[in-house]
């Protein structure tokens, strides 16, 4: 009976990352701050917008009065940098999902040894949810002065498109680390 190889830590260090990013990822979805709007002509000067994927919020800083579902008098939403983001980001944490599970089964779980080639796989998937997560994520900030806000409004990124960025990077090395795992089918050869 020969010892068991213990968990290569590419393996380990994709499956910290990787749950970091979809915790980040999926938080940066569903928020509603990817960029905020302050400083609208005709309005308190308290009063912030706060733009996301989904929906857009006022607050009053003052009072922290918060409403959301405003109406989308400018056509936000239409914008083609919101609708990829729209698709892509569930689509990312959806895959991101399936690659953990996928990870979980070939990095040991319940086996003795590590399967090198489904943590590979895994990574790949991983790799691939943090680039479909990244991409609108980069287009959305490339367009952020670009999409349809109140004139003379100042514009800011908001804290839900940094966790975004983040999180895609975390899955991006935690899946290029578990593509390591490739290495150790050559190595038994």
């Amino acid at each position: 009976h020969l010892p068991s190889m213990r968990t290569p830590t590419e393996m380990i260090v994709g499956l910290v990352l990787c749950p970091c990013g979809l915790l980040l990822t999926l938080t940066g979805t569903l928020a509603p701050n990817w960029r905020q709007v302050s400083l609208i002509a005709d309005q308190p000067i308290d009063l912030v917008l706060e733009q996301g994927i989904w929906d857009v919020c006022s607050e009053r800083q003052s009072t922290h009065e918060r409403v959301c579902e405003q109406a989308d008098e400018l056509g936000y939403f239409e914008k083609m940098p919101v609708q990829v983001a729209r698709g892509l980001m569930p689509t990312s944490l959806v895959l991101t999902l399936l690659g953990l599970v996928v990870a979980a089964l070939g990095v040991r779980c319940w086996q003795e040894e590590p399967r090198p080639i489904l943590a590979g796989i895994a990574g790949l998937m991983l790799l691939l949810s943090g680039l479909l997560s990244l991409v609108p994520a980069s287009w959305y900030t490339h367009e952020l002065w670009a999409l349809p806000a109140p004139d003379g409004s100042t514009l800011v990124v908001g804290y839900s498109l940094v966790l975004s960025y983040l999180g895609s990077c975390l899955e991006i090395l935690g899946g290029l680390a578990l593509t390591l795992s490739f290495q150790h089918c050559y190595k038994k050869c």
